[in-house]
């Protein structure tokens, strides 16, 4: 479970998610970024099932603890090979498909 500090309070990333997508904007633009912040979720979840820090993920795959940081926020550009380095180190792997 991930875990968000909102203020004054612990919530889950999964019940603020819930929250947010009640939101018709916000649920509009997170729709047409899903396949975007389906990967995020699915790199985050894997890192901290692994116990692993961003740092401890970058030292692995020899990158800055930065550009994980961008990755998960979304703000990064990552080529392929990039995310099969994180799949890779996360014991995963990642799988493009075209429709």
């Amino acid at each position: 479970m991930i875990l968000i500090y909102e203020k004054t309070a612990w919530h889950s990333f999964n019940k603020l998610k819930k929250d947010w997508l009640k939101d018709p904007e916000f649920k509009k633009d997170y729709d047409a970024l899903g396949p975007e912040y389906k990967l995020i979720d699915r790199i985050i979840e894997k890192r901290i099932q692994k116990k692993m820090t961003q740092k401890e993920l970058a030292q692995k795959i020899g990158t800055r603890q930065s550009a994980i940081s961008r990755l998960e926020s979304g703000n990064g550009n990552p080529t392929i090979g990039f995310l099969q380095k994180v799949a890779s180190a996360l014991d995963t792997r990642v799988t493009v498909t075209f429709h």
